[in-house]
């Protein structure tokens, strides 16, 4: 079984006063407010001295106010996982779980993030993106064919994504995801089974395989469906899973990404990855996939809460 470190606090009282930040206004609040009670919870279990904030804005005025020692940031999406409130709280100089503000904001851009893995030769779907002047999405279909995924260059969560496989589809898809950014990527389709790499420090945790009767690994299949099947062991042979983990270990670091987060990639029918994304600031309910990774290598709910803080230093 995969090992961690030792722990590099042993005293609650020595991570100060945290302050826990959740919501936001991105259209992953309510996915962000499920995972604060959760670790809300874990910290009260564990005699961590907290406080909850509903945003960025009502953290920047108690740290001003010197209420403030280390923040848990579980805002996703845009203005907590974008590199925004990570450069805000670095001219603050307070500490904060997670990648920075660099790696932040690389890794919540499809585009650019997908230009970088293709450049250090890390697989990743064929792809177009579309700015927001454009509006005809032709040249997608004649490329990539059918069906194909149009994604928000800008949001986790599978929300605004489309799996389109008729072309008289394409254009709600289109509208669909500009509800959330005004730029689209559209991706060419990579049968085969979805992993998910998770990331705690410099350890990586067991993957795990997603199966959903739904079309693709959802909104609703992730945070609704009791369908959803998650496997972990994973079923592959501990060679070629540890020869993923490499990868996904790769594919993280490139990005420059750090303390905890999870890879998410495809592998198709010849055994090869093709890496979708990097999430700096996973979920935390009760159906996401790091606090399961982590089950299954030993460590429960409280001792992962207390690890991720502990990448605030």
């Amino acid at each position: 079984m995969i090992q961690l470190p030792p722990r590099k606090f042993s005293d609650p009282g020595q991570f100060g006063r945290v302050g826990l930040v959740i919501g936001g206004e991105s259209a992953e609040r309510e996915v962000s407010l499920d995972g604060g009670r959760a670790v809300g919870s874990a910290f009260e279990r564990q005699g961590i001295e907290f406080s909850v904030f509903d945003g960025p804005l009502a953290l920047f005025d108690a740290i001003r106010r010197g209420a403030i020692d280390r923040v848990f940031n579980l805002v996703h999406g845009p203005g907590g996982e974008d590199g925004s409130l990570q450069g805000a709280l670095q001219l603050m100089k307070i500490p904060v779980t997670g990648s920075g503000l660099a790696s932040s904001a690389l890794t919540m851009d499809k585009v650019r993030s997908k230009w970088v893995w293709e450049r250090n030769g890390i697989a990743t779907p064929p792809f177009d993106y579309f700015g927001p002047d454009e509006q005809d999405f032709s040249r997608a279909i004649e490329k990539f064919g059918l069906p194909l995924f149009v994604k928000p260059t800008g949001l986790g969560s599978s929300i605004g994504i489309t799996r389109v496989s008729q072309a008289s589809g394409l254009q709600a898809a289109v509208d669909l995801a500009r509800r959330y950014g005004d730029t689209v990527i559209i991706e060419a389709e990579i049968a085969g089974s979805e992993y998910f790499a998770g990331v705690l420090g410099r350890t990586m945790l067991p993957l795990i395989r997603v199966e959903t009767p739904n079309e693709f690994y959802d909104y609703q299949a992730k945070y609704e469906s009791d369908e959803t099947r998650y496997f972990c062991p994973c079923g592959l042979d501990a060679g070629l899973e540890s020869e993923l983990q490499a990868q996904s270990r790769k594919a993280f670091d490139i990005l420059g990404a750090s303390g905890w987060g999870r890879v998410d990639f495809l592998m198709d029918a010849a055994g090869k990855a093709w890496f979708l994304e990097v999430n700096t600031t996973p979920g935390m309910t009760g159906h996401s996939l790091v606090p399961q990774a982590a089950a299954q290598m030993g460590v429960d709910f409280d001792e992962l809460v207390w690890r991720i803080l502990e990448t605030s230093l």
